[in-house]
């Protein structure tokens, strides 16, 4: 069996997420703009994209920008956005035998839900590698920073984003990843739970808590019905 080269595996995880990086820059760029629009220079949009790479909590920490920054209420709304990566980091990191301890920490580093889903649909294939994954998540990283700065940059002449309909860029993206993980009623469950849980909390909850309880709910969906399918296994 020919041995596939370093360089060859990675542009194959780059070719993998070449679709999902693509879909993430009109993101980078609506970050960049909103960003622009609350004050925020094209360095410091820049610099946020880099060091949080989260698009969810700096869209909520965008949403709740003020002048003074009350970085408290920041900070925990980051927490609570960016839970879910506990989840998805004990998910994925079962699956690293090939990673050593650096190459984990650093692909934890570089985590995001698309690169969380691409990397679990490789896993469940085939073995995952850390060249792989570095295809799959350092070109996805410099497009979201780049793009954030490309926003920024641009945000006077963009506008309200909304006005030319890039703000739905960001759901697109994720319903195309839970298509991709759909396995028939069992998921609609888990995401009827989330969806519920998620509007009831917007709907009677300050701030948001309707992530950590749409979260909450999809995983006490999925443990209800991983158990009845053991048990009627």
């Amino acid at each position: 069996m020919k041995r596939i080269g370093k360089s060859q595996e990675f542009f194959d995880g780059m070719r993998a997420m070449a679709p999902l990086t693509v879909a993430v820059m009109p993101i980078g760029l609506v970050f960049g703009a909103v960003a622009a629009s609350k004050g925020l220079s094209s360095l410091e949009a820049t610099l946020m994209s880099a060091l949080v790479f989260a698009g969810g909590s700096q869209f909520v920490a965008m949403d709740i920008w003020t002048h003074p920054a009350s970085w408290g209420a920041l900070a925990f709304s980051a927490l609570l956005v960016n839970i879910r990566h506990v989840l998805m980091s004990a998910s994925i990191g079962t699956k690293m035998p090939a990673f050593s301890g650096p190459a984990k920490y650093a692909a934890m580093l570089l985590l995001a839900d698309e690169i969380w889903a691409m990397a679990e649909v490789r896993a469940g294939e085939q073995r995952l590698t850390p060249v792989w994954y570095a295809g799959l998540a350092v070109p996805f990283y410099c497009v979201w920073v780049l793009s954030s700065l490309t926003g920024a940059a641009a945000g006077a002449f963009l506008g309200d984003p909304k006005a030319i309909g890039l703000d739905f860029a960001f759901p697109a993206v994720f319903t195309v990843l839970v298509m991709g993980f759909w396995k028939g009623r069992d998921t609609g469950a888990v995401l009827a739970a989330s969806a519920v849980a998620a509007v009831l909390a917007h709907q009677f909850l300050p701030g948001v808590w309707y992530i950590a309880a749409g979260a909450a709910a999809g995983v006490a969906a999925t443990l209800v019905t991983n158990r009845r399918q053991e048990a009627c296994a």
